[in-house]
């Protein structure tokens, strides 16, 4: 796969002489500018008093399905199905091809894939069994006051501590489910520059001698995609636009690790427009950052085209009606 991908060295990247360029200065300005964008984004919209970030903390949404005749369970076998077959592809990745597939971008997100699978399947599985738990104190609460449970002098400490619990496990999987839906956002837009830079770029345009396009190849550039789309397809998840700072700083910090590990080890570039060396290669990453706004935008397009669907065929059962 990736891994017949490698470039020739163009010069010693250990060397000061080659980071001490204009072209060099050009590319950490697009890094820079980047972060600093997402930074201000990330400061006006995910302040503590902000509306937006209390608007984004509502509980059940990491767990609960879009319409409300379907049941949790069938997200959850959703997301578990994913994440074995994320990390199945994964495993077989680089056992196929080896550990230098972790200086890719595309093994980068299908990592950050199966996590927010893993992430997801855990919190849907915890919240179906938390709903489960609160439905039957409900029902204890209600039998008490029907005198049917147990003695009405234990009924008002009985439903205190029941409301306890539910009010506690309410803002901890409302914590939870906040840091969710961030992970969500950035796995979309990493996985949507992932697999339109691959099918868009680097295969019909980047000649590569003796590259081997093989069922798995396709696979790692494509399932991610798939199973993305389904989750979004099913979740309750809200897509806001500022959160693409999050997959903007997650593109940054691979570019910087790539920039560490070359200033340290004289090695092949994953990606020949990352050598800061190649020609244009100032336009490159200037290109590549713009780029993430359509990828962004494309997913947001999905959501958006998704909300005008359900909102009309199921206006009853549809809950992102907010």
């Amino acid at each position: 796969m990736e891994s017949r991908m490698e470039v020739a060295f163009s010069s010693d990247t250990t060397r000061l002489s080659y980071w001490l360029t204009w072209e060099f200065l050009l590319c950490l300005l697009s890094v820079f500018a980047s972060v600093i964008i997402s930074s201000i984004l990330i400061w006006k919209y995910e302040g503590s008093d902000n509306t937006e970030r209390a608007f984004s903390l509502y509980d059940g949404e990491s767990y609960m399905p879009c319409l409300n005749g379907l049941s949790p369970v069938w997200l959850m076998a959703f997301r578990i199905i994913a994440f074995c077959l994320i990390l199945t592809a994964s495993i077989a990745d680089v056992a196929t091809h080896g550990i230098n597939l972790f200086y890719y971008y595309t093994q980068w997100t299908l990592i950050l894939t199966t996590i927010y699978f893993l992430f997801g399947s855990l919190l849907s599985a915890c919240g179906y069994f938390r709903k489960d738990k609160i439905h039957i104190a409900h029902r204890k609460d209600i039998d008490t006051e029907k005198g049917l449970y147990v003695p009405l002098n234990h009924a008002g400490k009985e439903k205190t501590v029941n409301l306890q619990e539910e009010c506690y496990f309410s803002q901890t999987a409302a914590v939870w489910g906040y840091i969710f839906q961030i992970v969500f956002q950035m796995t979309a837009g990493a996985v949507m520059l992932t697999d339109g830079v691959y099918w868009l770029v680097i295969f019909p345009f980047l000649n590569i001698t003796d590259y081997e396009m093989s069922f798995l190849t396709v696979v790692v550039h494509s399932l991610n995609l798939v199973l993305m789309l389904g989750d979004t397809a099913m979740n309750s998840l809200r897509f806001p636009w500022f959160r693409i700072s999050y997959f903007i700083l997650f593109t940054v910090f691979y570019v910087i690790f790539e920039w560490v590990v070359h200033a340290f080890v004289a090695t092949w570039w994953p990606y020949p427009f990352l050598d800061v060396s190649a020609p244009n290669a100032p336009m490159w990453y200037w290109m590549v950052a713009i780029l993430h706004l359509p990828c962004y935008a494309l997913f947001a397009l999905f959501v958006k085209t998704k909300h005008f669907i359900m909102s009309r065929w199921f206006p009853d059962s549809y809950r992102c009606l907010r």
